[in-house]
């Protein structure tokens, strides 16, 4: 099993850490094999909807999004993770996510997703929705814990200090292996599900 692990925190080792560390800790004890990239802190511009992608199967753009598209394609599973802002994830996350999901043209279907957010107080529950749309736009089945997958912090290392929500990261990463495991067997014995030929529709026709 192999999860891509995408930190969209611009602070190296704050709060957002903190969530993602936890994972890591039970995705190495069940054995599975984790990549976590950092992206809070670069420079990703937003999609300008310039269709190169559909020619060239990768995004016009060639920075960190080209090089996370190959390590996605590879993985079983996607773990999203953002602190809050105004109520929303991370500006840079949400271009990079647009971009990552929009250019790759590989089947989503049946990678598990779970998305984590960190905050002070507020805005939790809008960028945990915010971030789940991804993965269900396409296929993919998202991991659930005890509580919305969600901890609190405000200055660098007080997330340390709820330790609910150090627990519902802990709980997360077992149900996702959970999701991974089984999806994995499930794919053996009965393969995936059929497939439709896309009905692609709009409001005037």
């Amino acid at each position: 099993m192999k999860v891509l692990i995408i930190n969209g925190s611009p602070r190296v080792n704050g709060n957002t850490t903190i969530a993602v560390n936890e994972m890591l800790k039970i995705f190495e004890k069940e054995g599975v094999e984790t990549e976590v990239v950092q992206i809070g802190n670069k420079d990703v511009r937003g999609c300008i909807a310039c269709g190169t992608c559909s020619k060239k199967g990768q995004c016009v753009f060639d920075d960190v999004v080209n090089e996370l598209a190959p390590k996605f394609e590879a993985s079983d599973g996607l773990v999203v993770a953002s602190p809050v802002y105004y109520a929303s994830a991370n500006a840079t996350l949400i271009a990079c996510l647009d971009r990552l999901f929009y250019s790759t043209h590989f089947d989503k279907s049946m990678k598990v997703g779970a998305s984590v957010v960190c905050a002070r107080r507020g805005g939790l529950s809008a960028t945990f929705d915010e971030l789940n749309k991804y993965f269900t736009i396409c296929g993919m089945p998202v991991a659930s814990s005890q509580y919305w997958n969600s901890i609190h912090g405000m200055v660098p290392g007080q997330a340390e200090q709820d330790s609910e929500g150090l627990q519902t990261m802990r709980v997360l990463a077992r149900n996702m292996t959970f999701l991974m495991k089984s999806i994995a067997l499930g794919k053996e014995k009965y393969g995936l599900p059929e497939k439709e030929e896309r009905q692609s529709t709009h409001f005037i026709r």
